[in-house]
């Protein structure tokens, strides 16, 4: 009787942007090992049939909420626990590599590269890897040569999550029980977009994505992966990719270079998924519309500053407009702003008695942008615990609630504004940092608007500082014929 399959499982999670003076450090991350981290994975508990007969060894696995570059120390211990973890874990026949592909660290361009080069330097060449990526990730020409099998989400808002874990170790198992090293195709296709102009729920993403089941279909294709890339980093390796892997090259290379032709060929189709506009047209779009119940509750993205692409979520702009405004100041319509990371505020105000007032000073301590730190004169209205930003205040100043996070938060659950005694569908408006909406927000707003603020992750590339990402690159360049060459492994 053969013996199990010994495969490994470890990564390092975290999409960072650099343009955001936010840097990501161990506090941020939530890190699993041994069977915690295997318990994160339903199908191995109990195992699917494709899973029985698998030992599955467990390294490390560090996951943060979306932030800035990684500071290197940070990134050097779970590479080398990493490395450590897998020379003493005996022969193996493969790793499941459970990133997110758009890594930053303080001095590396291609961090993901890093990363698995690191792997091959422990198992050595005849493992097979897969990784399971985000489609935000990116795919270098290193990170495609040192893996066997790369797959990554197919939907965008992400609900394909552990479904894109679970196909790539499944791919993986299957391979090896092959005992046929796949054949892949690379197809870098010279697009940087942010996420919100490439929702799966619009067109032409959603068609795009929508080949890949006929492509699978076909005979000798295993999985077709298509990366939109990460928009947020200033790396030559910032663009979107095709990777298809299979058992026949031809099938491979050809489906590589179709799905790739037809990427290019949406370039300019590719719009923002809600209207945009500046924080105070969003403002007065959203007053004048919810004057219409239907309407309501209004949310505004403050996207700018959006801590789900890596955004410091304590830049004020957004906020400093909001309360300039009559109507919202003397409580004629009720809002919420969500939020601002901020510890310090938090220490100051949280034991107060709620109702008391307060004045405080917010933000601005981490990405200092204009108007900075923002004082505000309101009263205590709420305190509570949240699994994701730590202890919350919610300070009332006129109609508005400010929500106040300990750390680093991304408001787009219910529940998260319930915990504060916030009911969405009893306010007017709602004014978020965040791009897209998230189901349970997108389902819950009456109407929405994009606002392009300023901030880390500024939705108008074309105001950003790039110096290292490849040129020509749509829409930074558009008079230019693209390259889509075939590379195959």
């Amino acid at each position: 009787m053969p013996r199990p399959l010994r495969i490994a499982i470890g990564g390092i999670h975290i999409e960072s942007s650099t343009f955001s003076p936010h840097l990501s450090s161990a506090d941020d991350f939530e890190v699993t090992r041994g069977g915690a981290l295997l318990a994160r994975y339903d199908w191995l508990s109990p195992a699917r049939p494709w899973a029985i007969d698998v030992e599955w060894i467990p390294l490390v696995h560090a996951r943060a909420l979306p932030g800035g570059a990684v500071e290197p120390a940070t990134y050097q211990a779970w590479a080398t626990e990493l490395v450590e973890k897998l020379a003493a874990a005996g022969p193996l026949d493969g790793m499941l590599l459970d990133i997110h592909g758009a890594m930053s660290v303080v001095g590396l361009d291609d961090a993901e590269g890093e990363l698995v080069t690191a792997v091959r330097s422990a198992i050595g060449p005849e493992p097979f890897v897969s990784a399971a990526m985000d489609l935000h990730g990116n795919v270098s020409k290193v990170l495609f040569d040192a893996c066997d099998l790369l797959t990554c989400y197919r939907t965008a808002p992400h609900v394909d999550v552990w479904e894109t874990r679970e196909r790539a170790a499944r791919n993986l198992v299957e391979a090896l029980r092959r005992r046929q090293r796949p054949h892949k195709a690379l197809v870098h296709v010279p697009i940087l977009l942010p996420g919100e102009m490439t929702s799966t729920r619009e067109e032409p993403a959603r068609g795009l994505y929508a080949r890949i089941p006929e492509v699978e279909a076909r005979d000798g294709i295993v999985d077709a992966a298509i990366w939109i890339g990460f928009a947020w980093a200033d790396q030559p390796r910032c663009q979107g990719a095709v990777v298809v892997t299979g058992t026949d090259a031809d099938a491979t290379a050809e489906a590589a270079r179709e799905i790739g032709g037809h990427f290019w060929e949406a370039r300019e189709e590719f719009a923002f998924v809600a209207p945009t506009g500046t924080m105070d047209e969003c403002l007065d779009t959203a007053l004048a519309a919810v004057a219409d119940p239907a309407r309501r509750p209004f949310f505004i993205s403050d996207s700018g500053d959006n801590p789900g692409a890596g955004g410091a979520d304590d830049v004020t702009f957004a906020l400093e407009r909001m309360l300039a405004r009559p109507e919202l100041r003397d409580g004629s319509r009720r809002a919420v702003f969500a939020s601002l990371v901020d510890p310090e505020a938090v220490a100051q105000i949280a034991d107060q008695p709620l109702g008391a007032p307060v004045r405080v000073t917010v933000g601005g301590r981490i990405d200092s942008r204009d108007p900075g730190p923002l004082p505000l004169d309101g009263i205590l209205e709420a305190v509570a615990d949240d699994p994701d930003g730590g202890r919350c205040a919610s300070v009332r100043v006129g109609g508005v609630s400010v929500l106040v996070t300990s750390r680093r938060m991304q408001y787009r659950l219910l529940s998260s504004y319930a915990r504060l005694g916030i009911a969405v569908d009893q306010v007017d408006l709602v004014v978020v940092k965040i791009g897209y909406l998230e189901p349970e927000l997108f389902d819950a707003a009456g109407d929405w608007r994009l606002a392009l603020t300023p901030g880390g992750v500024d939705q108008d590339l074309l105001r950003l500082p790039y110096q290292n990402v490849l040129r020509p690159m749509f829409p930074l360049d558009r008079d230019f014929t693209a390259d889509l060459t075939v590379v195959t492994g």
